[in-house]
């Protein structure tokens, strides 16, 4: 091996590029992806602008398509005031600065991880740790966490996805709460004319029991107008009731459910940086260009050579 080495130095300059590549690459530290796996519910999601659209259309996400709702879980999940809940949440997990370093238990936020100067670029920097992609045809939504730490990775992963769901809890909420809550407001304001109705036909019929058999015709005509009321402001009453029960059950019909297909794993091979793959280009690049130099004079002319012989077939 010693005299093969001693014989071709190009192999020496290529070891020797392999071995500083590979001492390099110690001081660069693994990372880690943690991947999430989501299948939305379309049946759930209703027509019109319900549901998931109504959550979106709440923080100015635009939709393709009412047929679509994996794309408003992919700008949702992308959309700054997630992120920014993020990067204010603390979690706990050990990390190494790099290869050999020994493990340190970190306490911080992720805004306190990235080590960034103001929230601007906070979020901007998070978008190389975090990816959001989706499937075309099975409408599979698949969110990517890449760090430092296989534990932080998973919690954020994790995170995000609470996060989505407490999103579309609240805000896909508003076009049912709004019917409901003036459904009970009409028929709150329905019981009280009912009530007045009632006191009117009461307080005439203590003076006029038998309206119905009076000769005079404004008598009966008065009876059967405050009777005729009475029934009216109690059929609204009933179809503002059932209203308010309709919009109630629509209220929990448009909240769109998460198929969490993989809630995130905690990785154990690292994803970056590919250390042997790093190691063999550079033995192969650095024994070539070594070759490549002490064997100029004989390429220069095995070139001009074929240049020659180019030049007479054309000729």
């Amino acid at each position: 091996m010693l005299m093969t080495l001693s014989r071709k130095p190009w192999l020496r300059v290529g070891l020797a590029a392999g071995l500083f590549t590979a001492v390099v690459s110690l001081f660069v530290p693994n990372l880690y992806v943690s991947e999430v796996r989501i299948l939305p519910a379309d049946q759930r999601l209703g027509g019109g602008l319900g549901g998931l659209s109504t959550a979106a259309a709440a923080v100015g996400v635009s939709i393709p398509g009412q047929d679509s709702p994996d794309a408003a879980f992919v700008d949702i999940l992308s959309g700054r005031s997630l992120r920014e809940n993020l990067l204010n949440t603390r979690f706990t997990f050990p990390m190494r600065t790099w290869y050999l370093a020994s493990k340190e238990v970190r306490d911080q936020t992720l805004y306190d991880y990235l080590g960034v100067k103001n929230m601007d670029r906070a979020v901007k920097a998070l978008k190389k740790q975090i990816s959001v992609s989706r499937d075309y045809k099975t409408k599979l939504i698949t969110i990517a966490v890449e760090s430092e730490s296989p534990q932080l990775s998973q919690q954020v992963a994790q995170r995000l996805v609470r996060l989505l769901e407490e999103f579309l809890l609240s805000k896909s909420r508003t076009r049912g709460s709004a019917k409901a809550e003036f459904s009970e407001k009409r028929l709150q304001e329905a019981r009280i004319e009912m009530g007045q109705a009632e006191d009117a036909f009461r307080s005439y019929l203590e003076g006029n029991r038998n309206f119905t058999v009076s000769a005079d015709p404004s008598v009966r005509l008065r009876g059967q107008r405050l009777e005729s009321e009475l029934k009216l402001r109690t059929q609204l009453v009933t179809t503002l009731a059932i209203a308010r029960e309709q919009a109630l059950l629509e209220e929990k019909n448009d909240m769109p459910i998460l198929n969490l297909l993989d809630a995130g794993n905690l990785p154990i091979e690292k994803s970056w940086p590919p250390r042997s793959l790093a190691v063999g280009l550079a033995v192969i690049l650095g024994a070539a260009i070594s070759w490549g130099v002490m064997n100029r004079s004989r390429l220069t002319q095995l070139l001009a050579s074929n240049s020659q012989k180019a030049d007479q077939e054309q000729a």
